[in-house]
């Protein structure tokens, strides 16, 4: 896979094969493959990891993609938002981007999957409070099927959709809890220390369409229609912000990742910050994520939370 090998061979293939067996792999995983497959294609040139280069992934990965992009699938990357490490995962890239997470699971646990991803990114995901994650007591309660509920959806006729939706079934405690384990080890969600589920790095880089799609909504023709963005990208490197900070003026739209924060303000002269959009002092005690849900608890992971509170109590706050 040097440049005089970048041709599609069986070391791509290998290669490959080493992202159906893991899905996810940070770059110091995957440099003690290529260059295991690097060496064994070359076994009178052995290649070390510190051969592994940047470029040499890049430029593997590449190759390796424009060969899956005819069964609709592809290897990307992104900077994993609590670790700041750089993460590559091979994702589906079909239409049916729920499709894409949940193709492993039945039509039930299907429909509590999109109970659990509305919970994270509308009833936990407000104006006061953007936690955009679950604990554990509400993914428990989120196993029963709501008599007729609103279930995500993009397109499709309506009729059909509640048709569908009659027809789910609850799940037990049990099976709940398996379905989010499942998606666990395929490195679709993270659990934190303080028992909250939020999605992880290939969870956002497979869904990001239908995230967007489903949870932000457009403004209307009447202008007291304003449109609604619940998914927001980082004013920085513009991937979806699910764990970060977001501008001290609540009604400033500009959220960035931790790393991207410190990153912009350290460019700024002086010691005033203040936000690239509304130019107001940014103050730093507004969060994106589980800290969200923490009111007076700042720049904290690790502590047990009590569940969201409800948009009245949120409000009755603000007016105090």
């Amino acid at each position: 896979m040097s440049e005089e090998g970048s041709s599609y061979d069986w070391a791509h293939k290998a290669f490959l094969q080493a992202f159906l067996s893991k899905s996810v792999m940070t770059v110091d995983e995957i440099k003690p493959i290529l260059a295991a497959v690097m060496s064994a294609r070359d076994p009178n040139r052995p290649t070390l990891e510190g051969d592994v280069t940047a470029p040499l992934i890049s430029s593997t990965i590449q190759a390796i993609n424009e060969r899956l992009t005819s069964v609709d699938y592809e290897i990307r990357s992104t900077k994993d938002q609590t670790n700041k490490h750089t993460v590559y995962a091979l994702v589906n890239t079909t239409s049916d981007s729920l499709t894409q997470l949940a193709t492993t699971f039945t039509p039930d646990a299907i429909a509590y999957i999109k109970r659990v991803l509305d919970c994270m990114f509308e009833t936990n995901n407000t104006r006061n409070r953007e936690v955009m994650a679950v604990t554990s007591i509400q993914a428990s309660q989120l196993a029963k099927a709501p008599t007729r509920s609103r279930q995500s959806q993009v397109g499709g006729d309506e009729d059909s959709s509640i048709q569908a939706e009659a027809a789910v079934k609850s799940l037990t405690i049990a099976e709940s809890e398996k379905v989010l384990a499942d998606l666990f080890d395929q490195d679709f969600i993270y659990k934190s220390r303080a028992n909250y589920y939020s999605l992880a790095p290939r969870a956002l880089m497979e869904l990001r369409t239908y995230l967007k799609e489903t949870y932000n909504e457009p403004a209307g023709d009447d202008e007291d229609e304003p449109a609604i963005v619940r998914i927001r990208d980082c004013d920085i490197c513009r991937e979806i912000v699910t764990v970060g900070v977001r501008c001290s003026n609540r009604e400033c739209n500009v959220r960035f990742h931790d790393s991207c924060a410190t990153q912009y303000f350290r460019s700024q002269r002086g010691n005033q910050r203040t936000c690239p959009k509304c130019k107001g002092e940014w103050l730093g005690d507004l969060f994106v994520g589980e800290r969200a849900a923490n009111k007076g608890q700042r720049r904290t992971t690790g502590g047990r939370s009590s569940n969201v509170r409800s948009e009245e109590e949120e409000e009755e706050d603000e007016d105090e």
